[in-house]
């Protein structure tokens, strides 16, 4: 499960689907409904909010607003209500980790879409988070 603190606009066909795909699940977790992945490091930082449904809620809706931007049909009827009101805190060194491990993927997926970003310097986050000075979580498994 990898859900990406990039900006999903980053991510190539295949990685947009399997990131709603791993979101949804991500939501069924927390939710309670499934055995599998309750203790997945990927949700930490949705379990340390006082409603981590909101929390991943408003990840996919962030999903879902990318999907329709590239005209797929992902179904906003599977997010639960209600969303996050406010940003959460991930690090520039979290951000920086995971723009280097996507660039590896795209590298050999979708070289294309790799060299559309290749003047990139910093990469937007996801709208949920708001980035600030720091190390890699401590939850990533490097």
């Amino acid at each position: 499960m990898r859900l990406w603190t990039l900006h999903p606009q980053y991510l190539d066909a295949q990685g947009l689907v399997a990131l709603w795909r791993e979101a949804l699940l991500a939501q069924k977790v927390l939710l309670g409904q499934t055995c599998g992945y309750r203790n997945h490091p990927q949700l930490a930082r949705f379990r340390a909010l006082h409603d981590p449904v909101a929390g991943i809620a408003s990840y996919l809706a962030g999903v879902h607003a990318e999907a329709l931007r590239r005209n797929y049909r992902f179904d906003a009827a599977k997010i639960v209500a209600p969303r996050w009101p406010e940003q959460i805190e991930m690090t520039t060194g979290q951000l920086a980790y995971e723009w280097a491990h996507l660039c590896r993927k795209l590298a050999v997926r979708d070289p294309l879409r790799l060299a559309e970003f290749s003047n990139l310097k910093v990469p937007e986050a996801h709208p949920l988070f708001r980035i600030v000075e720091g190390a890699i979580a401590s939850w990533e498994k490097i």
